[in-house]
């Protein structure tokens, strides 16, 4: 893909940032956010299954789903959406099942870029260094580039009903 994930994980702080362009405007983008069957489409890797138990994307809202792998493994995820402005940011708890008891908070923002592109920035906050170095060897690089990719792939697919909404 042309537009890399940028993964830093700083020395010393509690802390794990993320960015990602692509070539979609930021509505779409905060649509493939917030309705539960486009998400399901784009979340995580793409050899797990997804199966959500209740997503609501909004402030005060909360998420709960399961990745399933090939080997049948479950991943639980679920938190509490805080702070949701519609085409900007949102605020979320993350809490993962393979890190009991840890639970991170999430800062996601999209910034509209030219040419109908976006730039999607997270800050995620973790409670302690091993925790936030827990979930950055767990495979979350993989799996965040990844979606990020499968974002694109549907995103591509709901461009000409974007446009057919827009009355072209």
């Amino acid at each position: 893909m042309t537009n890399a994930l940028q993964l830093t994980v700083p020395e010393g702080v509690p802390f794990i940032d993320f960015s990602r362009e692509v070539d979609y405007p930021v509505d779409q983008v905060f649509r493939a956010y917030s309705e539960p069957d486009l998400l399901v489409q784009w979340l995580g890797p793409r050899r797990n299954k997804m199966d959500i138990n209740h997503y609501d994307f909004r402030t005060g809202g909360s998420y709960s789903y399961i990745h399933t792998g090939p080997e049948g493994v479950p991943y639980e995820f679920r938190g509490i959406f805080h702070t949701v402005r519609e085409n900007e940011f949102a605020i979320q708890t993350f809490e993962f099942s393979g890190y009991p008891d840890v639970t991170s908070l999430e800062f996601m923002t999209l910034e509209a870029l030219d040419g109908g592109r976006t730039r999607i920035i997270t800050h995620a906050v973790y409670p302690s260094m091993e925790a936030r170095d827990g979930m950055a060897a767990s495979g979350m690089e993989g799996g965040v580039s990844e979606g990020f990719d499968r974002m694109d792939e549907l995103l591509a697919q709901l461009q000409p009903e974007a446009l057919q909404g827009r009355g072209a």
